[in-house]
């Protein structure tokens, strides 16, 4: 791309004018240096898009030039250039992290090819470190509660492994944020991860879906299709609602996590894989093995490393942080001013129980995001079922609390809301509630609300 920036490190001043001369004639933006402690202090101020290397140099060869970039700069992408190169010295350039290697007298012609290529690499791997910091953001797990840090030890000792995980939580509780996060801190982490939800593929394709088909398998088959264990080869294959899918299918699955291998559908040859599986499910696997649905030597394949996910009622304290994270996230994909939530409407937000857990909260968060006309999202804008008095009771289903009980875990709910926007200042909140302080004390002991404790 005319206007990327190349660095030439040569001593010898006619190759430097003359790549020079060269590459400016391409629309590239060049500069040029006579040595590796010249290199060095250009790239301690400046990174280039790429940069040729001469190896044999006097005071400091190229070699030791590129190790030193290297260590400074891992991402540089360098070319080296040579009169007399041989096979050892190239292969030790490689190992040193060199793109390239090319030799002199040069060829302009393949220099140019080499430019290309060079900076057509630099830019995939900008393009990939960019998508591996948005999955990353994306997989942050939200919450300081004591859950939370329990399930994140649980997956930062579960991810560095190769051990099969068996996840468990209600739906919407985040298992396939859980799956991606070990993924992302495993060592597969460059390699794919690919999910199946079971309980959404049809019975009678299933086995298709997970290890592929050969042409004229079945009517419909028209192509050799790559099933997701093959997909997933070196990487992670989660297998999201396990619990749904028929023994047939758990027979063949557990043969293929007893010996890594599999034939497609209608195909004859045993097919390799080296894939870590993480499973999940909502439902009750024990239960399901008692009834004869759930294969028992399949359960323990998977249940290698056990983790719970905990549903959102059971951790409210995180939910300020949550929504938080999602008012950032979809004011800025749907471009709207930054948004706040009054204490008001966290109040209910905290009294509400999340059936649906987090991906009920994070859709909640966005529709309002998109629906309230103002910057501060008020106890007036909220639907039902946040707002008691919108929210109907299900049909023949007695209530489980009192009004009053209702009242006092809003006023509880309220009360903790505004002590977090005032940092847990009693006297502000006091204030901004319009009571006195003894007052407030007398609520924080009769609901049993004490502050966080701070690290000294």
């Amino acid at each position: 791309m005319a206007g990327e920036h190349i660095l030439i490190v040569d001593d010898e001043p006619a190759i430097r004018s003359t790549l020079r001369d060269v590459l400016e004639d391409e629309g590239y933006r060049v500069s040029a240096v006579g040595g590796g402690a010249d290199a060095l202090r250009f790239f301690a101020d400046e990174l280039p898009d790429l940069t040729f290397l001469d190896i044999w140099m006097d005071r400091k060869d190229g070699l030791e030039t590129l190790a030193e970039i290297k260590r400074s700069r891992p991402e540089a992408v360098v070319v080296m250039i040579s009169g007399h190169g041989t096979i050892e010295t190239a292969v030790k350039a490689t190992r040193l992290g060199a793109y390239d290697f090319v030799e002199k007298p040069l060829s302009l012609e393949k220099i140019l090819v080499t430019v290309n290529r060079a900076l057509e690499h630099a830019r995939l791997e900008r393009e990939n470190a960019s998508l591996r910091a948005s999955l990353d953001q994306r997989a942050e797990i939200i919450g300081e509660s004591a859950a939370i840090r329990a399930l994140v030890e649980q997956i930062a000792t579960a991810a560095p492994t190769n051990g099969r995980v068996l996840i468990h939580g209600e739906n919407g509780s985040g298992k396939e944020l859980v799956a991606r996060t070990i993924h992302l801190r495993s060592v597969r982490n460059g390699r794919p991860f690919v999910d199946v939800n079971c309980a959404a593929i049809p019975e009678d394709l299933i086995e298709s879906e997970l290890f592929g088909h050969e042409k004229g398998a079945f009517t419909g088959a028209l192509a050799r299709r790559h099933g997701k264990f093959e997909l997933a080869d070196g990487g992670t294959l989660f297998l999201d609602e396990i619990g749904d899918m028929s023994l047939k299918t758990q027979a063949k699955v557990l043969r293929s996590l007893e010996e890594q291998a599999f034939e497609r559908v209608g195909g004859k040859d045993t097919i390799k894989v080296d894939v870590r599986v993480i499973a999940a499910s909502n439902r009750d696997l024990p239960a399901l093995i008692r009834e004869g649905r759930f294969r028992e030597d399949l359960y323990y394949r998977l249940n290698v490393i056990p983790i719970e996910v905990p549903a959102l009622r059971t951790r409210k304290d995180d939910i300020p942080a949550l929504v938080s994270h999602f008012i950032s996230q979809f004011c800025a994909e749907n471009g709207k001013h930054a948004k706040t939530l009054s204490s008001e409407s966290m109040g209910y937000f905290l009294a509400y129980d999340w059936p649906g857990n987090v991906r009920e909260l994070r859709n909640m968060v966005e529709r309002l995001v998109i629906m309230a006309p103002g910057d501060v999202i008020t106890a007036d804008d909220l639907p039902a079922p946040l707002r008691p008095k919108e929210a109907a009771a299900p049909a023949g289903e007695a209530r489980d609390r009192s009004l009053k009980d209702a009242r006092d875990n809003f006023e509880r709910s309220f009360i903790i809301a505004e002590l977090r926007i005032n940092d847990w200042n009693v006297t502000r909140t006091a204030d901004r509630l319009g009571i006195e302080r003894s007052h407030l004390y007398r609520k924080l002991k009769a609901y049993n609300i004490n502050p966080p404790r701070r690290d000294s």
